[in-house]
């Protein structure tokens, strides 16, 4: 629990994501992932003690009684169906870090999602990764709104990764947002909350900030969203709104679950290449389905896209 908050929290391989596959997840969606990390490391205690002081009832007990009751947790219907089915279309661009942001594959990019969303459309909810157009939503306006006519034309909703940039008042200095885009009959935006340090924002004094800036010095620097938004309003959903590795943090959106009825997760997850931190990555997304016992759409620019259903299980993959 102390590494997922000191410093922001880094909760990346924290026990309780290794039984998203047993009964054990169960607890999942009445204590989280780190109701399931304390389990498994009592169990681990419980195996010292029985190896130190041989049988007892204690170490047993505590060896043997969770299972059966985590059994029984995960045969409870924790939410319910609200309203009828909703289909899904996940676009993936995959294209690698190393080439994403090149100024001279920009279009190119650009115009990869927009065929690939062109046969999607008709599909109520399209979701597009985090970032997927290499550049600011500021910049890319009419490509912007030529998507969202075209995805409007046919009844589709489209959900999308995007950088922006806003001033807070006239004559402010600019703000960078690392956000979801929400385009239906109206738009709405989800800002990151939950950023990343040392990468995403420097936890430095502001004075620090602007040295780095006169030694032109390369960072990056996004400004925090609210702690508290509403769920994104989509294809007759409710989505409660995750971008990267701000899932890895169940308790950031435990306010918007009392309205969400679904989650939405847009990642980067090309920065992992070929390794098995994107299988990870997609481990705590379906623990994060479990915990909100809710469908969970997974769109990532580049590594484990996925349909998650509300026991955690895959209902559509693709990689």
């Amino acid at each position: 629990w102390l590494r997922g908050w000191f410093l922001s929290g880094f909760g990346w391989l924290s026990l309780g994501y290794s039984q998203v596959d047993t009964w054990l997840a169960g607890f999942a969606p009445v204590g989280g992932a780190h109701l399931v990390s304390f389990l498994l490391a009592l169990m681990a205690g419980a195996l010292v003690m029985l190896r130190a002081r041989g049988l007892g009832w204690l170490p047993i007990a505590l060896l043997l009684l969770p299972w059966p009751v985590g059994a029984a947790l995960d045969r409870i219907d924790w939410t319910r169906s609200a309203g009828a089915p909703v289909r899904v279309s996940v676009v993936q661009g995959a294209i690698p870090q190393d080439q994403k942001w090149l100024d001279g594959n920009r279009d190119t990019t650009m115009e990869l999602y927009r065929g690939l969303t062109q046969r999607a459309l008709g599909t109520p909810l399209i979701v597009w990764p985090e970032a997927a157009v290499p550049d600011l939503a500021n910049n890319v306006l009419p490509y912007l709104r030529e998507m969202a006519e075209a995805a409007g034309s046919r009844g589709s909703t489209l959900v999308m990764g995007a950088v922006r940039a806003d001033r807070p008042e006239p004559g402010a200095e600019l703000q960078y947002f690392n956000s979801v885009l929400a385009l239906g009959t109206d738009f709405a935006w989800y800002d990151k909350h939950h950023l990343v340090p040392f990468a995403e924002f420097f936890p430095v004094p502001r004075f620090v900030r602007g040295w780095l800036r006169m030694m032109s010095l390369p960072y990056s620097d996004f400004t925090r969203g609210a702690a508290r938004q509403p769920p994104l309003p989509a294809a007759g959903l409710r989505l409660a709104a995750s971008i990267c590795y701000e899932d890895a943090y169940g308790s950031s959106q435990l306010h918007a679950l009392r309205e969400a009825t679904a989650l939405v997760n847009v990642t980067n997850d090309a920065w992992f290449g070929r390794s098995t931190a994107r299988y990870q990555h997609l481990q705590i997304s379906r623990m994060r389905a479990i915990e909100a016992q809710r469908f969970l759409v997974r769109a990532a620019t580049d590594g484990v896209s996925a349909i998650i259903g509300p026991r955690g299980e895959i209902v559509a993959p693709a990689a």
